[in-house]
């Protein structure tokens, strides 16, 4: 009798087990589309066509670059990665100061947000907003500074990735 009671309860415990398996399995799916929403990290777009710049969030922790063409006669057309010196990454406003490279440097003090209508993979669902300073110091030393109204749109999301 008592073998009898505990295969029924074992038969129970694996049907509630199965029925339940693909809600649990939704849920986790559900969990990492709000997690990948969520997630600003990825490539957008720079100033020019070809240029772009890359962002990590690790931790709550923000690192990246700027990947751009140089400008410089020493550097022009060249691909010059700058990487971020100095991040901040609060409650969507977004700061980035960029080594110093030939001469040049970035600053950049704006907002990420989202467009409505688009979904996480598409082609600017990400938008980065702001003002950018573009420093470049000449041969003796003299910084000339260059602000702009910039907007960045991320590019599509490598749906491959898991």
């Amino acid at each position: 009798m008592r073998s009898h009671f505990l295969i029924v309860l074992i038969a129970g415990l694996l049907i509630v087990a199965v029925a339940h398996a693909p809600l649990a399995y939704a849920t986790q799916e559900s969990a990492r589309a709000r997690e990948a929403a969520n997630d600003i990290s990825g490539m957008y777009s720079f100033l020019r066509d070809g240029e772009f710049v890359q962002l990590t969030v690790d931790d709550g922790k923000l690192s990246g670059y700027v990947s751009r063409f140089g400008d410089s006669d020493s550097d022009k057309g060249q691909f010059i990665d700058q990487f971020f010196d100095k991040t901040s990454l609060q409650s969507g406003h977004l700061s980035f100061t960029t080594k110093t490279v030939h001469g040049t440097w970035y600053d950049f003090n704006g907002t990420i947000t989202t467009t409505p209508g688009r979904k996480p993979p598409e082609e600017g669902y990400r938008v980065i907003k702001g003002t950018l300073v573009q420093h470049a110091s000449d041969a003796k030393g003299v910084d000339k500074a260059m602000q702009r109204q910039v907007e960045f749109k991320s590019f599509p999301a490598d749906l491959s990735k898991p």
